[in-house]
């Protein structure tokens, strides 16, 4: 370690320098120093403040902590209120002025009063445009490898034909006329696609689809409730609720029975009557397999009520198409080997499939109670012109899809205790509502055409193609029951107008209002302001329209669900257990299809200067194929063909089973990854 030492002189400077820094801030702070001070006694001298006493009152004594005391808040003040239960509001008298009715009014502009009663017209604004572009999609795959019960066998059958899909989907697209069209981009394509299918919907010919069950009514209007092919009272009319499971109400104090009668649940452990209605405690073998099941459904409502008026006048052409096509496909052909087939057999139903379609129009001048109208109040004094330049567009297009594959295969044997085996019951559901208000006028002036549009598209389509056999050497002596049908088939849509039917010829003074607005002018002829539809309003609300009005509705809604299950039964290769009772439910799938539509452009009278086009038209069908032909196979074979023994020295695979000598539960009833899988889509 090295040091530095400094000798006497260097040390002395040192010294001295320190020395030196130490006196100049010395001299420094005394010179602060003196400042303050004469600072300080030339400030006023403040009086020192007085002390207050103060006088602290406890009224109450102070106790140890318990935390047991329970808290009670202040009561809160009650503040009477008086709330009023009839409010009554009076329209402002709008009077009209002296001389000629209206010959020099024209649109005033915002703020400026009017005659002696000091009236101000109100600013309206125009309705903007309106797209809504839905697609929602699901798509599920749950095809499960189940195997219990100890057989020691393991069931390789080929893979579903669903082939079938596709010809009942080809069939499906030669029924629909409209089955190609697509999403317009353009207002040009929206026209299009409006004109293409009422010349397609013209051209449809119920005869020409085989073997198809097709019904088509086709009119300027269409009223009622249409059920397969048949005009049905409103009464009659099938409630979804009573037919689609999730739908129905459950009964929630339904008995619990056990093997001798109901159970109460309200016996406490330790009583004697505790297990009461449970017999001796022994189970008898039951099998119980449950492979269908599947609930699709898609649901979609749409009200329009974006702009609406009194009155419609149109300078051009008026095209109204309301269209329902409903097309529901089924090709269920089952296969039950004869082990099987010697059980009382039962099919568990025919399939149900249900169209149903209703019109309604609501039209808001029509005098429902049958009462004379009252006299009118006048007609308008007064008013208010907006306007759009070019197109009004109010589109909504929705389309749902929902794909569900559910092929299940399944090898089941008894080993002497209840089996419970479901692999179905899936639900996938698709969703939506729309409600779209928008603004109410008096009048509307179109200076082109009308296109206006509802059409609803629904499709389900099934395949539902079973397969149920037995090894050799399968017996019982129980009761069985085998099902696979009883599954169903829904399309229920609905159209609702509000608004006037019919179209009528363009009174005189329209086409002259429509080219005043259209070269800049803003007045309104007085035979339009004394149009019998605008009695009793004070200011009439105008919106002018210099292009077209294209108001397309359309949902889409298909619905396909493959469910072809293959079932094999066996025995226990420890204990035969002849006695089991089988129940097998291979069906019971649900496709739903649910749409609404409530036009509301609320106008009692529409003018027309051109052409007018009003058609409504309805397309319901049913397909059932036979294909493929299950029914001259003989299941049992197909299953022995298709059942491999498991040993020690092959493990999962599969061989001849002639030559299964040597069995091993252990490697017995292995599966796919995908067992017993369930999804909520």
């Amino acid at each position: 370690m090295n040091s530095v030492y400094l000798d006497k002189v260097s040390d002395a400077i040192a010294h001295f320098v320190g020395l030196f820094d130490m006196n100049v801030e010395a001299a420094r702070q005394k010179q602060a120093y003196d400042g303050f001070k004469a600072t300080q006694q030339a400030e006023e001298q403040l009086p020192d403040p007085q002390t207050v006493a103060i006088k602290v009152d406890a009224s109450h004594t102070l106790k140890d902590f318990d935390p047991h005391v329970p808290y009670l808040a202040m009561r809160p003040e009650i503040e009477q209120v008086t709330v009023w239960s009839k409010v009554a509001f009076t329209p402002p008298d709008v009077p009209v002025p002296d001389g000629p009715f209206l010959h020099d009014f024209t649109r005033l502009p915002d703020g400026t009063t009017v005659g002696s009663g000091g009236v101000v017209l109100p600013d309206i604004d125009p309705p903007g445009d309106l797209a809504a572009i839905i697609i929602q999609e699901i798509q599920l795959s749950d095809d499960d490898y189940v195997g219990f019960g100890g057989s020691g066998l393991k069931f390789t059958p080929a893979a579903p034909d669903n082939s079938a899909l596709d010809e009942l989907q080809q069939a499906a697209a030669d029924l629909s006329p409209i089955d190609d069209l697509t999403l317009p981009g353009t207002t040009e394509e929206m026209a299009t696609f409006v004109t293409t299918a009422v010349d397609r919907f013209d051209a449809f010919d119920a005869a020409d689809h085989g073997n198809a069950d097709v019904f088509s009514v086709k009119s300027e209007t269409i009223e009622g409730t249409y059920l397969n092919g048949q005009l049905v009272d409103e009464a009659d009319v099938p409630k979804m609720e009573d037919y689609v499971n999730f739908l129905k109400e459950q009964d929630d104090e339904e008995d619990v029975a056990g093997p001798d009668g109901p159970l109460d649940m309200d016996t406490p452990p330790d009583s004697a009557d505790f297990m009461d209605g449970w017999g001796d405690g022994t189970v008898n073998p039951r099998v119980e397999i449950s492979t269908g099941g599947n609930s699709v459904i898609n649901n979609a409502v749409v009200v329009n009520e974006w702009v609406s008026a009194e009155v419609i006048a149109v300078m051009g052409d008026h095209f109204s198409l309301n269209a329902i096509v409903q097309i529901n496909g089924t090709c269920d052909v089952d296969s039950v080997g004869a082990a099987v087939g010697g059980w009382p057999f039962d099919p568990g139903g025919e399939n149900q499939s249900f169209n149903i379609a209703m019109f309604k129009h609501i039209d808001p001048s029509a005098d429902t109670d049958g009462e004379a109208a009252p006299p009118p109040a006048g007609f308008p004094a007064y008013y208010v012109v907006t306007e759009i330049s070019g197109d009004l567009l109010m589109m909504n297009w929705i389309e749902q899809y929902a794909f569900v594959m559910d092929n299940d295969v399944v090898i089941a044997s008894s080993s002497g205790v209840q089996s419970v085996v479901s692999t179905g019951d899936n639900t996938a559901f698709n969703g939506l509502s729309l409600y779209e208000l928008g603004s109410y006028y008096d009048l509307i002036i179109v200076g082109g055409n009308v296109y206006d549009a509802s059409i609803i598209c629904q499709l389900n389509l099934l395949l539902d193609n079973d397969m149920i056999g037995a090894v050799d050497g399968f017996e019982t002596t129980g009761e069985g029951s085998a099902s696979t049908g009883e599954n169903l088939l829904w399309n229920q849509a609905s159209i609702v107008n509000v608004g006037a039917g019919t179209c009528e010829p363009l009174p005189d003074g329209y086409d002259t209002a429509a080219a005043d607005l259209a070269a800049g002018n803003k007045e309104l002829p007085n035979s339009i302001l004394q149009d019998a539809a605008f009695a009793g309003i004070g200011v009439l609300r105008v919106l002018y329209i210099s292009g077209d009005i294209y108001n397309l509705q359309y949902i889409k809604q298909t619905t396909v669900v493959g469910d072809s299950d293959q079932v094999a039964l066996a025995m226990n290769q420890m204990v035969a257990n002849p006695d089991a009772e089988w129940t097998i439910t291979t069906g019971g799938n649900q496709l739903v299809n649910d749409a609404t539509i409530v036009d509301v452009d609320g106008a009692s009278k529409i003018y027309v200067g051109g052409d007018s086009y009003s058609d409504e038209i309805l397309i319901q069908a049913n397909l059932v194929s036979s294909e493929p032909d299950l029914g001259g196979q003989d299941p049992d074979t197909l299953v022995n063909e298709a059942v491999a023994f498991l040993d020690d020295g092959n493990g999962d695979d599969t061989g001849d089973a002639s030559q299964g000598t040597n069995i091993t539960p252990q490697a017995a009833d292995s599966g796919s990854a995908d067992v017993m899988q369930h999804m909520l889509g």
